[in-house]
């Protein structure tokens, strides 16, 4: 849950009217649509959109979705599965029809009614879906459906999604909003998107053809900032251009904030409570940051419902001090408690909100300010800016979890409000060591055991983790995360987290791991050179070609070392090579091996130190991985020794 602003509002008027006619209704296809086996602008591609519509009607209250998809290959069947999104407090599905169209002509039909519609709810998103699959669907086949929503108190502002994960050859969108006072805008994003978007007579419309697909690439940045869309909304202003926008609502946002930590009598007081009077700025900032970390945070718990804040006696949440009284509140409001306590124990202070970067990133010529997510603060120690994120529960002070690093958003400084960027993480704050010890026997049976350390945002991660599952489901969760590191016929057993509730230490996971490992050849034995690295998907390596920037999210560091005891009677007769890999600035890989008697240890050092990458880096980013990749595939073979060979019958 997260503050909204409430800023001036402009109100929206409904009144009756003629219905918004459909301009797609379902026709027949045409002979070369049936015996379509491709498309020359869509070369491989699974199915393509011959036509889909999307409009949003005010005056009637409604939602209508259609399209013409032809199949292609088995993988453009999955597009006969389809969602359909809704409010369940706000709106209802109240009309859906379809048919499937074979190459030959043939047309069946789609029977069913809204009310037998199957339900999809996700545990995520406060959106549900209604579901349904169209019949008898073949390679070659022509889908067609449509559906509609109706809402109870008017259509939402719509956020119109131009790309798909398929070509389309022709789309339209239409959103007549009716009568309306206020300043109705509409976004296109990304800014450079060869989209138009037409109004005529109040109506917003857009026509494109031939559009391609979004970009799937391995790490990608928020697909929010890749796929071209129109979001529209309200601007509480007249400004003229952006830059009297953003001042005027900087302005609206500082008074909004500055409302919420006014120090009230009940803050000074908690302030007083937690800080002693000689304490430095650091032991200051860092008591206030820990009281703050022991409240509620309700983002990771559950938001109490109006009658159990009734019963309890709480009132809505609309400062610092209401926060404080309940020893409760959603992460944002943890943040900005933060804030007021810190400034009343005489510590500078600034309250900062950013986009988070793992949805979208800042947009400035987005002139609304609800595109901003997240709470952090920036205090200073030392007369250096110290960022730290009370709002994220269990994230250590003076890190911020990554989706807020290098992130954009307003911010306070001095007496005003500046559009700032978060300092990026570094590599040395977010480390994983990984210590296996494994004792292999004859039959190339493991058994062992693995020692995890972990820092910044995989530590946050399972914390999180275990304040929101039980501690089956944790385990579940943790051995899930485990199985596609190690080589195919090891099992996993996760044994238990150490300092799991200490954030500023190292989170420690211990793992035990049995099963086969070995591969026995005659009179050799093969064992994967690299333990966590056998079954790796290195990604870049697929493909030579980049159309998108690389978002790794967080540089990270990968310590392993790994300890095999060999089965009796055999010796190392090769180990993987010293392998010393640099892509200067940017990343490193480091293997050692070394036999020992009765054992072999492998040491690996993987790490890169940046977050994004332009697409003009991606064949330097190739080749260094090519180079991983190649390296991490390297065996131990042992060999039976003389002594063992003599005594074989």
């Amino acid at each position: 849950m997260r503050l909204h602003i409430f800023l001036p509002s402009a109100f929206l008027l409904f009144v009756a009217g003629s219905p918004l006619a459909l301009r797609a209704q379902f026709q027949d296809p045409t002979p070369d649509e049936l015996k379509m086996t491709s498309d020359p602008k869509a070369p491989g591609a699974p199915a393509v959109y011959l036509y889909r519509e999307e409009t949003t009607d005010n005056s009637m209250q409604v939602q209508t979705y259609y399209a013409r998809i032809k199949v292609l290959t088995e993988k453009g069947k999955e597009l006969a599965s389809v969602q359909v999104p809704f409010l369940r407090s706000e709106s209802k599905v109240d009309k859906v029809e379809g048919r499937t169209i074979h190459s030959d002509g043939t047309m069946i039909p789609l029977n069913v009614k809204p009310e037998d519609l199957v339900e999809v709810k996700s545990r995520e998103f406060q959106v549900d879906a209604m579901a349904f699959t169209l019949p008898d669907v073949e390679v070659g086949s022509i889908l067609e459906y449509r559906w509609r929503v109706k809402f109870k108190f008017g259509a939402p502002l719509p956020s119109w999604k131009l790309q798909s994960s398929y070509f389309i050859r022709k789309e339209h969108f239409l959103y007549d909003p009716g009568i309306v006072q206020g300043t109705l805008l509409g976004a296109i994003t990304p800014s450079k998107a060869p989209v138009a978007l037409k109004k005529d007579h109040g109506r917003f419309t857009v026509d494109l053809t031939d559009v391609p697909p979004v970009p799937d690439e391995d790490w990608m940045p928020p697909i929010n900032t890749i796929r071209w869309r129109v979001e529209f909304y309200y601007m509480y202003t007249y400004a003229q251009n952006a830059k009297e926008f953003w001042e005027k609502a900087s302005k609206w946002w500082s008074d909004y904030t500055e409302n919420f930590v006014h120090e009230s009598g009940a803050i000074k007081k908690a302030a007083a409570s937690l800080v002693s009077p000689n304490d430095s700025d650091e032991q200051k900032a860092r008591k206030i940051y820990a009281a703050v970390m022991k409240l509620d945070n309700t983002d990771y718990s559950r938001v109490k419902s109006d009658a159990e804040r009734k019963k309890d006696k709480l009132k809505e949440i609309h400062s610092a001090d209401d926060v404080w009284k309940d020893q409760s509140g959603a992460g944002n409001s943890m943040a900005l408690l933060y804030v007021a306590l810190a400034r009343a124990a005489g510590l500078k202070v600034s309250p900062m909100e950013v986009v988070d970067r793992d949805i979208a990133i800042f947009d400035y010529s987005y002139l609304n300010l609800d595109q901003l997510d997240d709470y952090i603060a920036v205090v200073v120690i030392g007369g250096k800016d110290v960022y730290v994120d009370p709002g994220r529960k269990m994230c250590p002070f003076g890190e911020l979890y990554w989706t807020h690093a290098l992130a954009v958003g307003l911010r306070e400084s001095g007496t005003s409000v500046i559009v700032a960027l978060t300092p990026a993480s570094t590599y040395k704050n977010n480390a994983t060591r990984r210590t296996a010890d494994l004792t292999i026997d004859e039959q190339g049976n493991v058994n062992g055991t693995v020692r995890l350390v972990m820092t910044g945002p995989d530590a946050l991660y399972w914390r999180q983790q275990a304040l929101e599952n039980d501690q089956g489901e944790l385990k579940k969760r943790f051995e899930e995360s485990m199985r596609d590191d190690l080589p195919d016929g090891v099992q996993v057993d996760f044994d238990r987290f150490l300092a799991l509730d200490d954030y500023e230490a190292s989170l420690v996971g211990i793992v035990r791991v049995s099963g086969s490992i070995g591969a026995a050849t005659g009179k050799r034995f093969f064992l994967p050179g690299l333990f966590f690295q056998s079954r790796a998907k290195h990604p870049f390596v697929a493909e030579d070609k980049r159309t998108v920037p690389v978002d790794v999210h967080y540089p990270k560091m990968e310590q392993d070392d790994v300890t095999y005891h060999l089965p009796p009677g055999y010796a190392v007769e090769s180990a993987p090579h010293t392998a010393d890999v640099t892509w200067p600035g940017y990343a490193i890989l480091r293997i050692d091996s070394i036999a020992k008697g009765d054992s072999v240890e492998v040491a690996r050092t993987f790490g890169h130190n940046f977050t994004l990458l332009d697409p003009e880096n991606y064949k330097d980013l190739r080749d260094f991985y090519l180079k991983l990749a190649a390296a991490d595939q390297q065996q131990i073979v042992l060999a039976r020794s003389a002594a063992t060979k003599g005594n074989s019958p």
